[in-house]
């Protein structure tokens, strides 16, 4: 039996890594690609359609792929302390390697916009945590200058071995598929893991392990849609705070990879995030943060729309785990009856 080695030991040769490069691993990577009939029934697409559950990753999302490398590439350079801004995923990731590799990480979080579930994992790992009474974009801003000017690695996907890592999320669908989607739907906040996944098509393509190429479809949240609406979003709002951003740092590359792959971005509102939320959970039974259900929603405005073939394969990618946000899972659950310790009273509620 071959036992899972982590994204850098398993793609190697597609990654900037030398024998010198000392592999900081949490065993991320191999997460399920889960068929779902259910969803393609609820929505009346006659497509197959699967899912790409990055919250199955060791801290729970996709951010973990990228981590591993930038990590490791950091220890290779003998830092000994990393910074990011964060929404919540990335500093959760950060301080989990961090924790790892034996060095420090510092992260910088949106006062009031973080979910607790990601606030909590920074706090565990040991991470200096500063909470930052502006948006992530002004948080991003003050890390950059930090990492210029003083002796910290910056983790943010700006930092280029973060995307060389996310990129391995393609080449599993790939391998799991036994060949290229025709379609790959992702959220887009930050916008650096649909610039990664495009890279990693387009590898191993170039490689022969693929014979076509997706088309690449990113969904903003419509208080949150810079690309979307090719302005910086001063004051971004949505319910997805995963990917509550109004000046993505890989805006440029995100663009040239839907224009690239012949795909396009488009918006849904916290409204439709909300519903696929409860759909995904309800019809396949998986939970993951209100930002993975931007792409269900987008699914859904793209079939009403027309603009999937019939006979398509799709790939939505779920970037975050459920338990990411706790708060939000509560507020679109049904609430707990109370009842008395009594077993008339309990089938009286259960209608049995």
């Amino acid at each position: 039996m071959k036992t899972w080695r982590g994204v850098i030991e398993e793609y190697r040769d597609f990654l900037p890594v030398s024998d010198k490069t000392p592999v900081v691993t949490l065993f991320e990577g191999n997460t399920p690609l889960v068929p779902a009939p259910r969803l393609a029934e609820a929505t009346d697409a006659r497509m197959q359609i699967y899912l790409k559950c990055e919250g199955f990753n060791p801290t729970g999302s996709f951010k973990d792929r990228g981590m591993t490398m930038a990590i490791s590439k950091a220890l290779e350079t003998g830092a000994r302390a990393v910074i990011c801004a964060s929404t919540g995923n990335t500093s959760a990731s950060a301080a989990a390697f961090a924790a790892r590799a034996g060095i420090r990480a510092f992260v910088m979080v949106p006062k009031g916009a973080i979910a607790l579930g990601k606030l909590s994992q920074a706090g565990i790992h040991g991470a200096r945590v500063l909470m930052v009474d502006g948006n992530f974009d002004q948080a991003l801003t003050i890390v950059r200058q930090i990492a210029e000017r003083h002796p910290v690695t910056l983790v943010n996907s700006v930092n280029p071995f973060r995307l060389e890592g996310q990129k391995t999320g393609a080449f599993e669908v790939c391998d799991q598929l036994g060949r290229a989607p025709d379609y790959h739907l992702i959220p887009v906040g930050n916008a650096g893991n649909i610039t990664a996944y495009w890279r990693g098509y387009r590898e191993y393509h170039r490689a022969g392990r693929v014979r076509e190429l997706p088309r690449m479809v990113g969904f903003q949240a419509a208080g949150a849609a810079p690309i979307y609406e090719n302005r910086i979003i001063e004051e971004p709002r949505t319910v997805a705070t995963a990917i509550k951003i109004g000046n993505p740092a890989s805006w440029g590359p995100a663009l040239e990879a839907m224009k690239d792959s012949r795909g396009w971005v488009d918006i849904v509102t916290d409204e439709e995030i909300l519903r696929a939320y409860r759909l995904l959970a309800r019809e396949e039974g998986i939970f993951m943060e209100p930002a993975s259900a931007a792409t269900v929603a987008g699914l859904i405005k793209s079939i009403k729309a027309g603009r999937f073939e019939s006979g398509s394969t799709l790939i939505l990618t779920l970037t975050g785990h459920g338990l990411k946000d706790p708060d939000t899972a509560l507020e679109s659950a049904s609430r707990p009856t109370t009842v008395p310790p009594q077993i008339d009273a309990v089938l009286a509620q259960l209608g049995l």
